[in-house]
């Protein structure tokens, strides 16, 4: 009884501890000129749909929920949004060459096709984020039109 007395006490320590390392915040001021909604003027009920369902993990801006000043949450949730980055970020949209935007489009139809996006892990949590029929649809069809644009 007294060894887990002492590991318990151990375990709330560490886990008080790591509350007070700190994690990078995506969080920016403004919104850039290569944004993909300003370079491409997206219609306003894709832009919508794109914002709650992709931005948090694909843009320079994540809005965060209350659970993300608790470790190690945060730390999952920075290298969550670091790797989605990495992918695509929709902020940097314009920085693309034109092969990698196609490369890119095709990618997105081809994830939200095969409903591996967005991540049911983020769905889960964030119910606005998942994409009925009529939004995945939507979604599909501006993505599609606009990678033969290119």
């Amino acid at each position: 009884m007294k060894i887990s007395k002492i590991i318990l006490l151990i375990l709330l320590i560490v886990f008080v501890g790591i509350q007070f390392i700190p994690t990078k915040r995506n969080q920016s001021e403004s919104v850039p000129n290569t944004d993909f909604m300003i370079v491409n003027n997206v219609p306003n009920n894709i832009k919508a749909t794109l914002q709650t369902s992709c931005y948090d993990c694909h843009s320079n801006n994540t809005s965060y929920p209350w659970y993300n000043t608790v470790q190690p949450v945060a730390w999952f949730l920075e290298n969550h949004i670091e790797e989605g980055k990495s992918e695509l970020n929709f902020s940097e949209w314009d920085n693309y060459s034109n092969r990698r935007k196609k490369s890119k489009l095709k990618s997105i139809v081809s994830q939200i096709k095969d409903n591996k996006m967005p991540l049911s892990s983020y769905t889960f949590i964030h119910k606005e984020a998942v994409l009925d029929n009529t939004k995945r649809q939507e979604i599909l069809n501006y993505i599609s039109e606009l990678k033969d644009s290119l």
